[in-house]
């Protein structure tokens, strides 16, 4: 994401002007928008024309509109974003309180305008904009017939390839078939890390699997870089790691970063530091109850008596509708920064986010 103006007021009331580059920006987005903001951005407009002899026709035209945001579709496969709201600037296309649905689009700038900028989505433009946030991390998980290949980026996982392929069972006297589709499916699993993993950013490849599938196929993978003379492979084979799964599905991944020796290599990640943050809280819930709270309430009473250290909450609960509760979930935040705790934010379409999160551990 690219910040290209600012301009907030001492009342936080203002607007910003925001370049999504990426498909994980259009999540951060998703994230900045609320009911009753103002957007403007560039969009297609279907208009009707009527020529001099009275013949009505239709075209499609680019304009830039002005929308009171009043419903927000996000498609987390696609990463898709489309904002619905009505006209509130003239235009000589559109008519003031007409409806319209803008699909925000990668490489096109819009601006966010709101009455009320919270220190936590002011905090969402600074992630969203460092560069050094990517994806830095990139899973296989798979089984025999079944692969998914996840980037893992600070915000989001993201499922970038599925490989499905039907291996024969091996029959009694000849394992032929059974070979070929096995060397079927390790080509198409190949081919997808090479079409989907810039190893330009990632740091570190998983291959996890459950017994030796993933041994076999890393075996395949450089036999086939040394005969192809595939120099990116090549050059890149200190960062694979292999790891145990107990199957090929995405949901394997979250014990795959729950791996102790997964979570030392990947320790400059913020990825594997959330993951470990959750595991320490229900570690403390276990063997240190008295110092571990969970729940509005009782968070909001340990927060109160400065006994906060650090504090795991989801960022689904700064997209609730309801102003007055997304405030009090703000300033739970502000206090707990303000009196020298660690906030972690998790994103919801994070494998460390997809359990509801409200959690302090005190000191």
């Amino acid at each position: 994401m690219k910040l290209l103006h600012k301009d907030i007021e001492k009342d936080n009331a203002g607007q910003v002007t925001l370049v999504p580059e990426e498909a994980e920006d259009m999540w951060h987005t998703y994230n900045l928008l609320q009911v009753g903001d103002s957007l403007r951005a560039s969009t297609i407009r279907k208009v009707q024309t009527e020529s001099p002899t009275g013949s009505v026709g239709s075209s499609r035209v680019r304009t830039t509109l002005t929308l009171c945001v009043e419903t927000i579709d996000f498609d987390t496969q696609a990463c898709q974003l489309r904002v619905k709201g009505t006209n509130i600037e003239e235009n000589q296309y559109v008519k003031m309180g007409a409806y319209h649905t803008i699909e925000l689009e990668l490489n096109r700038k819009f601006t966010l305008a709101k009455k009320n900028w919270d220190s936590v989505v002011l905090d969402r433009i600074d992630q969203a904009c460092d560069p050094t946030q990517r994806a830095d991390v990139a899973a296989v998980v798979m089984q025999e017939g079944l692969a998914n290949l996840v980037l893992v980026t600070p915000a989001m996982t993201l499922l970038r390839a599925k490989v499905e392929v039907t291996i024969p069972r091996k029959r009694k006297g000849s394992c032929t078939q059974h070979e070929k589709g096995l060397e079927k499916f390790y080509e198409a699993v190949m081919q997808a890390i090479l079409r989907h993993i810039n190893f330009d950013v990632v740091k570190c490849i998983l291959v996890a699997s459950p017994g030796y599938v993933k041994d076999h196929f890393t075996t395949y993978l450089f036999s086939e870089a040394v005969r192809q003379d595939n120099k990116i492979l090549l050059e890149n084979r200190p960062k694979f790691m292999l790891v145990h799964s107990s199957s090929g599905h995405k949901y394997s991944l979250k014990e795959v970063l729950s791996d102790p020796t997964v979570t030392n290599r990947l320790s400059d990640t913020k990825a594997a530091g959330e993951v470990k943050a959750l595991e320490d809280f229900y570690k403390m819930l276990q063997h240190e109850p008295d110092r571990a709270f969970y729940g509005l309430g009782h968070v909001e009473k340990a927060a109160d008596a400065l006994a906060v250290d650090t504090l795991l909450i989801s960022d689904k609960l700064f997209r609730h509708q309801d102003i007055p509760t997304r405030s009090r979930y703000v300033r739970l935040v502000d206090n707990v920064r303000d009196n020298g705790g660690t906030v972690r934010i998790f994103s919801s379409l994070h494998v460390s986010g997809e359990r509801k999160l409200l959690l302090p551990s005190c000191s």
